[in-house]
């Protein structure tokens, strides 16, 4: 076969415009949603709880400040800094009721058996009238905040938000590893 210089002119368009073609599709892929931020307004969203009963967190804003609290949920454990965290949160309820604030958790994980985990996670618990749990069945909510935590034994970033009446978010605290949680003086002094 004899080199033909057109015929490889062609034949490196035709890649180049393959490999343009595969960066234009990477960029239009989805992007994952960034989480929200101080100033931003907070998401709404409907979960339920683990007995069944709809919340939806604008109701809950109407009611006052609210104190948004994303756990591990079940990423095959029970999380030992989860259940101390959320133990401080009711220890501290009477402050937050005084302030007119509710505590929102969610409980993120597979569908499959997370009514049965989020009840076990609070067996022994009482749970003041201001603290709700709430379960998010294969992630709707942790996606839309951006807080899924994609690796194996994990389901989602740790967070605390503090929300004023209106939603907008006046403390966000997102840990990436299994510690780093807002401390409850810090959730308290940040409550509107």
């Amino acid at each position: 076969m004899r080199w033909n210089p057109g015929r490889a002119l062609v034949v490196v368009g035709i890649l180049f415009a393959g490999l343009l073609g595969l960066a234009t599709t990477r960029t239009h892929a989805a992007e994952p949603p960034i989480p929200p931020k101080v100033g931003d307004t907070a998401p709404d969203f409907k979960l339920t709880t683990p007995g069944g009963d709809e919340v939806q967190l604008a109701t809950m804003l109407k009611q006052g400040p609210v104190v948004l609290v994303v756990l591990r949920g079940f990423p095959g454990y029970q999380c030992p800094i989860c259940s101390k965290q959320v133990g401080t949160l009711i220890g501290k309820s009477k402050e937050l009721a005084e302030k007119k604030a509710s505590v929102l958790l969610v409980y993120p994980g597979p569908a499959d058996g997370l009514k049965e985990h989020a009840a076990e996670f609070v067996r022994g618990k009482t749970l003041p009238a201001n603290v709700t749990l709430v379960i998010d069945p294969d992630y709707s909510m942790i996606k839309a905040y951006g807080l899924r935590w994609d690796a194996p034994k994990e389901t989602a970033y740790p967070s605390t938000f503090v929300l004023d009446s209106a939603g907008k978010i006046v403390m966000a605290k997102i840990s990436t590893t299994h510690g780093g949680r807002a401390d409850i003086a810090e959730v308290l002094k940040n409550v509107p």
